[in-house]
């Protein structure tokens, strides 16, 4: 059952997750309350390994999501499931974009799916500040005052233009660094 389950929500968020592996976090924000699969904490450490492996975000995420439900057969039915919907919708629009796609009304969609989508985005970026940036304890949410500063201190060295070309693999090492030395 829980693989009919992985396969259900995976190709629904495979169909409608418009924009990237981004896109993607809304629903898997979604499904930490539904199932107990995994929970938001454990979305950062989704993001940060799917982002930090190679290939695209969205299958990375489903993958571990999978394997987080039900182990290796989950992450297979969760990153199978993932890219079945956007294979068929590559087919269908592949055969009838080139006819359609100077068509006014095939423009406005996308016109108005494209601000969706970044709303989406945001939403899930938002998420993704709560759980990195706040910290949660008895009377609610307060700030994190040491993840912060990490924070605006690697936003201001990205600012720096020799810095802007070094690869994120770096960045993300360096963060891992620095988490492991301040919370030994």
């Amino acid at each position: 059952m829980i693989y009919l389950t992985l396969f259900y929500e995976f190709f629904k968020i495979g169909l409608f997750s418009v924009g990237g592996g981004m896109a993607t976090l809304p629903f898997l924000m979604d499904l930490t309350n539904k199932y107990d699969w995994y929970t938001k904490n454990e979305l950062t450490n989704m993001i940060a390994i799917s982002e930090s492996t190679p290939g695209p975000v969205g299958i990375n995420m489903s993958t571990y999501a999978g394997y987080q439900a039900a182990g290796i057969p989950g992450a297979i039915v969760s990153t199978c499931s993932m890219v079945v919907a956007p294979i068929i919708i590559i087919i269908i629009v592949a055969e009838f974009m080139e006819k359609f796609y100077n068509n006014p009304s095939v423009q406005a969609v996308f016109y108005g799916v494209r601000p969706a989508v970044a709303a989406a985005i945001g939403f899930a970026v938002w998420g993704l500040i709560e759980i990195t940036l706040l910290a949660m304890n008895d009377t609610g949410y307060h700030p994190d005052w040491l993840a912060i500063g990490l924070c605006l201190i690697a936003f201001l060295l990205l600012q720096i233009k020799k810095l802007q070309k070094l690869h994120p693999l770096w960045w993300m090492v360096g963060g891992a660094i620095i988490g492991i030395v301040l919370k030994l």
